[in-house]
């Protein structure tokens, strides 16, 4: 297993960025399930077990200003045929510290392995835990290479009161490690927002090629 993508998420949780040259850099996938692309600034990273020289020959190829060919939707679309995996969008990658102490937030823990938000966390994510609030659930688990991650859903009915951001506070309060990392869809403005209030920092972009 490859610790590169770890490596570099830790440097970029703790605002240690790579170098801002334009260029990409291809490493390896940190284990069978996770292969994508992390776009910082003027820099990305390719995860990918493919051959690094196609990798460099297609972004070259995009057609694209070259500082954003790692995202570019031919690339990609290209890196998914030649994987023959698939991806759902491109999201904002936020990153914010653990915080000590119990969270202000009443939780109860949901254990059911076949409660259906357990059961889909565990396709992307291994140590899953999920806690339930009245009217939302938080998600906790391990994801790419390894990092801690964080998910939430509000009901319909408890929006807009300031429950997503009191279960994104929550996740800083039960994350294990030293760090949480959560996505967002730049087009979710309110998960955007929410994740923002509870004090996660936007690092870049990324976007996630699926087996299956």
């Amino acid at each position: 297993m490859s610790e590169s993508v770890a490596r570099i998420l830790a440097a970029a949780a703790r605002g240690d960025f790579p170098p801002q040259d334009g260029r990409t850099t291809v490493v390896p996938q940190p284990g069978a399930r996770d292969a994508g692309v992390l776009a910082f600034t003027a820099h990305s990273v390719v995860f990918t077990d493919e051959d690094p020289e196609w990798v460099r020959g297609t972004l070259a190829a995009a057609a694209s200003d070259p500082l954003a060919a790692s995202m570019n939707p031919g690339f990609l679309h290209a890196l998914t045929t030649r994987t023959g995996r698939s991806m759902n969008t491109i999201d904002l990658l936020t990153v914010a510290d653990a915080r000590p102490g119990p969270p202000g937030l009443a939780l109860r823990e949901i254990e059911d392995p076949a409660h259906p938000r357990v059961a889909r966390a565990l396709k992307y994510r291994d140590e899953v835990r999920v806690w339930a609030a009245d009217g939302g659930v938080l998600v906790l688990g391990r994801g790419v290479a390894g990092r801690w991650e964080a998910a939430i859903e509000v009901d319909l009915e408890a929006r807009g009161a300031g429950l997503g951001v009191e279960l994104a506070l929550a996740a800083r309060h039960l994350v294990p490690g030293t760090h949480i990392w959560a996505q967002q869809s730049p087009g979710n403005a309110r998960s955007v927002r929410t994740f923002q209030q509870a004090g996660y920092r936007p690092v870049g972009s990324e976007a996630l090629l699926t087996a299956g």
